[in-house]
C-alpha cells in the first residue's frame, strides 16, 4: 500500500472519521494528498544517511520541498545528535516560507532546546528510538513533562489503542498522532495475532525452570509463556566448570523444586545430542561434549531441553518479542557474536546461526567475532593507548573522541555487512539485533547508515530486540515446553 493512491485514500478515510490533521511522509505523498483534502498537513521526509543518525527531514532542501508541496507544518528530528542542518537553521528556513514547525524529540532536553530555537510544536515522536531496546508503550511521562514547557505538545509514538490516546490527551497533549494502528495493517494484524497466540498457547502453559549460563553470570527463572514469574542471577565462576555451575543453580533454586515440571537450558557454544561443546573457548571454556542434558536431568530430576543461547533468544523474539510470527534472524553482538534463525515457524538448531565464527571476512585467519565484538573493541582501544572496555569506548565516541568513533563505526560496518550477507542467505523478514554492543546507544543507527544506498529489495530490515537480557530464558523455556 506504499503508493500515492492508497495514501490519499487513507487520508480521506481518516478525515471522514473525524481526524483533524494528517502527518504525511515524503514530498511526493504531500503533493498527492494536498489537492484532495483541506485539513492541515504535517509533512516529513525520511532519509537514511551514512554520516548521521538523523532520519526525519534532515536537510534544509527537504523542508523547502515540503513547503512547496503544500505542507502546513514541517516536522524534523530535533535530537541532540550529529546532523546536516541545525534546528535553528531549519526553523529559520521553514518560518521564512510561512509554515509552522514541529520538533520531533526524544527527551525533555530536546524539547527545551527546540523551544529556545523558536519551534511551534514539540512532539514525543523519537522517545525510545535513539538507542537501546524500543519500548512498547507511549511515553506518557514525557508528554506531561513537555506540557510544563508549552501547551503545544503533540503526542506521537506507539499509540495503538483508544485508551492510550485518551491517556496522552489527559497528560496534556495538544494533539495526538496515531500512525501504524490505522495505516499499517501488517502491524495491527501482528498485535492481534500475538494476543490470540498468548490466549491459546500461553495462558495454560506449564511453568518451566529456565537457565541461561553466560560467561560472567548465570540466570535462572521460572517462566510461564512469556512471563518471567521469578528469577535469580548468580556469578559464573569461569574456572569452576559446568558441574559447579549447575550445582550452584540447583542450590539457589531449591525452594522452586515443586513449581515446575521441566527445564530449558540455554548456553553459549554448541549443543548436539544433548552434549555441550565450546566453539570459541575464549567466550567460555568447557569440556568437549559435556553431557549437559543428562547432568541437568539427574541433578534436578526433571525432563530437560538444551539449546544454544542465541538460538533460544531468536526463538524468544520470534514468539514473544520484536517481530512475532515473522521469519527472522537474531544477531547478538556482545562480548562475542552469536545468532539464531527461525524460518517457516521452525528454529534452526545445531550449528545454524553461529555467525560469530565464520572466517571468510578474514580470509580464514580469525573468527568474525574477533574482529567486531566487544572483545575486539576493547583490544582496539588498548592498541590506541586506552585500556578501557567497550562500554567506555562508546561513551568516548559519544563525547566526540575520533579514535573511539572510528572503532565503533568499523565494528558497526562489519556487523552491517554480515547482515547484508545474512539477507542473501535466508531472506528473512527482519534481522533482530540484541546484545550489549548491538543495543548500545547509536550502534544500530550506525549499522543502518552503513546499509544506506542499497536497493530496497536487498537491504535487511534491522530492528532492536524487545526482550533484552531475558530473550534466552524465555526462548529456552518455550522450546522446552514445545518439546522442540
Amino acid at each position: 500500500m506504499d503508493r500515492a493512491d492508497f495514501v490519499a485514500g487513507f487520508a480521506k478515510a481518516a478525515l471522514n472519521a473525524g481526524a483533524k490533521a494528517l502527518r504525511i511522509e515524503s514530498v511526493a505523498y504531500v503533493k498527492a494528498v494536498r489537492p484532495v483534502v483541506s485539513a492541515p498537513i504535517v509533512g516529513i521526509v525520511k532519509r537514511d544517511l551514512p554520516d548521521s543518525p538523523v532520519r526525519i527531514t534532515p536537510f534544509v532542501s527537504d523542508a523547502e520541498a515540503l513547503a512547496d508541496a503544500g505542507a502546513d507544518v514541517i516536522a524534523f528530528d530535533a535530537t541532540d545528535r550529529p546532523r546536516p542542518a541545525s534546528v535553528e537553521e531549519l526553523v529559520r528556513i521553514i518560518k521564512a516560507r510561512g509554515k509552522l514547525t514541529m520538533a520531533d524529540c526524544s527527551c525533555l532536553d530536546d524539547a527545551r532546546r527546540a523551544l529556545a530555537a523558536g519551534v511551534d510544536f514539540v512532539g514525543t515522536t523519537l522517545s525510545g528510538y535513539v538507542g537501546g531496546p524500543e519500548p512498547v508503550d507511549p511515553d506518557i511521562e514525557l508528554i506531561a513533562a513537555m506540557r510544563q514547557l508549552t501547551p503545544y505538545v503533540i503526542a506521537e509514538g506507539r499509540i495503538r489503542s483508544p485508551e492510550q490516546a485518551l491517556a496522552a490527551a489527559q497528560a496534556g497533549a495538544f494533539a495526538v498522532v496515531v500512525g501504524s494502528a490505522i495505516t499499517r495493517t501488517e502491524h495491527v494484524t501482528s498485535w492481534f495475532n500475538e494476543a490470540i497466540a498468548k490466549a491459546y498457547n500461553g495462558a495454560n502453559r506449564e511453568t518451566v525452570l529456565s537457565i541461561d549460563i553466560g560467561g560472567t553470570k548465570t540466570m535462572a527463572a521460572l517462566v510461564s509463556g512469556s512471563t518471567v514469574v521469578e528469577e535469580i542471577v548468580v556469578p559464573t565462576a569461569r574456572d569452576a566448570g559446568p558441574d559447579a555451575w549447575l550445582s550452584k543453580v540447583a542450590e539457589s533454586t531449591a525452594n522452586w523444586r515443586n513449581r515446575y515440571e521441566r527445564i530449558g537450558i540455554a548456553v553459549t557454544g554448541f549443543i548436539e545430542g544433548g552434549h555441550w561443546s565450546a566453539l570459541n573457548p575464549a567466550t567460555l571454556s568447557i569440556p568437549d561434549r559435556y553431557p549437559l542434558v543428562d547432568r541437568v536431568a539427574a541433578l534436578f530430576g526433571k525432563p530437560t531441553f538444551a539449546v544454544n543461547d542465541a538460538q533460544a533468544a531468536a526463538w524468544g523474539e520470534y514468539r514473544f518479542g520484536a517481530e512475532s510470527g515473522d521469519d527472522l534472524v537474531f544477531l547478538t553482538i556482545s562480548t562475542g557474536i552469536g545468532g539464531g534463525v527461525v524460518i517457516n515457524g521452525k528454529p534452526l538448531l545445531g550449528l545454524a546461526g553461529h555467525f560469530g565464527l565464520i572466517r571468510s571476512p578474514s580470509q580464514g585467519q580469525a573468527p568474525f567475532e574477533d574482529q567486531t565484538s566487544g572483545r575486539w573493541i576493547a583490544s582496539e582501544a588498548l592498541k590506541a593507548g586506552h585500556p578501557i572496555d567497550a562500554v567506555e569506548v562508546f561513551e568516548r565516541a559519544r563525547n566526540g573522541e575520533t579514535w573511539a568513533a572510528d572503532i565503533m563505526s568499523l565494528s558497526a560496518h562489519r556487523a552491517a555487512t554480515l547482515c547484508r550477507d545474512i539477507q542473501l542467505m535466508f531472506d528473512p523478514d527482519v534481522i533482530v539485533i540484541g546484545g550489549g554492543i548491538g543495543l548500545a546507544e547509536g550502534y544500530l543507527d550506525l549499522m543502518r547508515s552503513h546499509l544506506s544506498g542499497m536497493s530496497p529489495r536487498f537491504t535487511p530490515r534491522l530492528v532492536a530486540a524487545k526482550l533484552g537480557r531475558r530473550a534466552g530464558i524465555i526462548g529456552a523455556a518455550d522450546l522446552a515446553g514445545e518439546g522442540k
